[in-house]
């Protein structure tokens, strides 16, 4: 008869654990998981979002550069490479504005 007990205290442990996981860890929604902390203010044009992210990858690359520059070995060449990929990503941009504004004329 104490085997019984013994199940039916584990089913309870069990039951127990499930309720507190689902009303205290809730599994977040799907559109939480998908929303982008950096969304564009309404009226905000792609050519302006542009401008704006050049700027940025500006500022990021001149970071890495100044931030390699102090630095040796390894951790140099990482920061190296941050930058140039910065650096890429940049002129990519650059080159979608510029064929944009093109286009535009």
């Amino acid at each position: 008869m104490s085997d019984l007990k013994k199940e039916d205290t584990d089913l309870d442990e069990e039951a127990a654990r499930r309720a507190l996981d689902y009303y205290l860890n809730p599994t977040p929604t799907k559109p939480e998981l998908e929303r982008s902390p950096w969304t564009l203010r309404e009226g905000v044009s792609n050519a302006d979002a542009s401008e704006h992210a050049m700027a940025l990858l500006r500022c990021a690359a001149a970071t890495a550069q100044e931030t390699a520059a102090h630095q040796q070995g390894t951790t140099r060449e990482v920061v190296f490479a941050l930058m140039h990929m910065i650096n890429m990503a940049r002129a990519l941009l650059e080159q979608c504005h510029a064929a944009q504004k093109a286009s535009e004329r």
